[in-house]
């Protein structure tokens, strides 16, 4: 072996000028590598960051980039190809005369969905109740079942979910089901077969590409949403993905989480959300599918809801940030307090500037956290910016030992913003996510209700508590500065 080495290197060192070749290599790779990061146009840090992390890897650096490195998707654009597919009425502006806050023009503006109503809001704390429902509802189904998620798992959870989904097609249900390569990258056709052979269809969100050598893989461009909408009247959305680790039923260890179950107009929204995807994703017609059964004429309408929701949907397809753009904005207006509930915590600039402010100013703002979280990572990263946070006046808490996995968010009585959306930039920027913004105080006060309880259920995070150098800061410090490569 000794020998090999040294014949390679006397070979090398016979070849005229390779050190002057090779370092004009690595300039125009750096050049090109800088080149293409900065198109990119993504915050100076990030493009910092990936700039000097690649150019230590020269070559390959290029390949983990083309691989994983952010990217634009021209998906239709913000709103797909609407008008082209015919479902441009199903997104009605906010009329004259209706109650359009600030947030709600924003929502709109930047995703070209409207303020609607619900006549229902239910909350659903944890899987067992959340699957009781679901299933609940895929039985009662008379016309059609559309899901859509990340995580779906071939397990006791899953062929549950997938068994009720097999009787429904065969009594002559519609059912589509989208789901995320890579999420739900363990299933296989043969569980899929029994649904396909009833009549149902199963489609893959962003399919795995590496032997597509002209065409970026979207390894790193996931569908992270969790919707389900029967018959166009009932719809299912939050953070809990189909799973047994997110059923406390088979798993004592399940994840804590939360979702909801609604029905009234602005489950036409939802369906809408959920069409374009499948559009997307599949590639099928729009003019196939009977657009008064996925919109049918009983659905509610707007003024027949009394509570105020309005769909926020924010992905690589959009520059506008819809959801954290609300998070910030709802942060501003907010006058008393700001509760905010996330298992993945890596907040940007404009987000740290906006809780520090509110609780400078007085108000009350409440943090609850993992003690740890599924990502060793992100638990750093999350923990590098509690200083600032607490010399501001924040309330930080750490929820343990079960993983939290709850997206909520509240500001004062009568605004909160639950879904699929992590308080990080893969959340705010990589990910395809859902989220519900609701003004309504009852609503907010049922869902303060369990969000209280979950932080007297947590352990207070101090000033003084003790944090080693080589065992917390330094880890911590580290995951901070590579947090803007997500």
């Amino acid at each position: 072996m000794i020998a090999f080495f040294d014949a390679l290197r006397h070979g090398l060192d016979a070849i005229p000028h390779l050190g002057k070749g090779m370092a004009i290599a690595y300039v125009l790779y750096l050049i090109g590598l800088t080149g293409w990061i900065m198109l990119q146009k993504r915050e100076p840090v990030a493009t910092l960051s990936w700039i000097l992390s690649l150019a230590a890897l020269p070559y390959i650096g290029l390949f983990i980039y083309y691989l994983l490195g952010p990217q634009k998707v021209k998906r239709q654009r913000l709103r797909r190809g609407r008008s082209r597919s015919g479902m441009e009425h199903y997104s009605s502006v906010c009329p004259p005369d209706a109650d359009c806050t600030e947030l709600a023009a924003i929502g709109q503006a930047t995703t070209g969905l409207a303020p609607s109503s619900a006549t229902e809001v239910e909350w659903l704390v944890d899987g067992a109740a959340t699957y009781a429902a679901l299933l609940e509802g895929i039985n009662q189904a008379r016309d059609h079942v559309n899901l859509e998620y990340y995580i779906f798992e071939p397990d006791h959870t899953g062929t549950a979910v997938r068994d009720a989904l097999v009787a429904a097609a065969q009594r002559g249900v519609q059912v589509r089901l989208l789901l995320d390569a890579v999420g739900a990258g363990n299933i296989r056709a043969a569980f899929l077969k029994p649904l396909l052979e009833a009549g149902g269809e199963a489609v893959w969100f962003h399919p795995r590409q590496l032997l597509k050598p002209f065409k970026r893989p979207w390894l790193n461009l996931r569908t992270h949403r969790k919707l389900v909408v029967i018959d166009g009247l009932l719809a299912f959305t939050g953070g809990i993905n189909i799973t047994d680790e997110e059923n406390e039923q088979r798993d004592p260890n399940a994840y804590r989480d939360l979702h909801m179950r609604l029905r009234g107009h602005v489950v036409r929204s939802l369906q809408l959300v959920f069409m374009e995807d499948w559009l997307y994703a599949s590639g099928q017609d729009a003019q196939r599918f009977d657009q008064a059964r996925l919109w049918p004429r009983e659905t509610p309408t707007r003024e027949d809801g009394s509570i105020n929701a309005q769909v926020l949907v924010s992905g690589p397809d959009s520059g506008w940030e819809t959801i954290h753009r609300l998070h910030v904005a709802a942060i501003h207006e907010a006058k008393h307090r700001v509760w905010l509930v996330t298992p993945y915590f890596v907040p940007g600039e404009a987000a740290r500037m906006a809780l520090t402010s509110a609780a400078l100013g007085g108000l009350e703002v409440r943090l609850l956290v993992p003690k740890m979280s599924d990502s060793w990572f992100v638990t750093q990263a999350a923990r590098s910016y509690f200083d600032e946070l607490l010399q501001a006046g924040v309330k930080i808490y750490e929820y343990g030992p079960r993983m939290l996995h709850t997206k909520a968010f509240i500001a004062d009585d009568e605004v909160c913003i639950v879904g699929t959306a992590n308080f990080d930039h893969r959340s705010f920027r990589l990910n395809f996510e859902l989220s519900m913004l609701l003004r309504d105080k009852d609503r907010v006060a049922e869902l303060a209700g369990i969000l209280d309880h979950e932080f007297d259920s947590a352990t207070r995070v101090h000033n003084e508590r003790n944090r080693g150098l080589w065992r917390h800061r330094l880890p911590e410090a580290f995951a901070r500065l590579a947090s803007p490569l997500l």
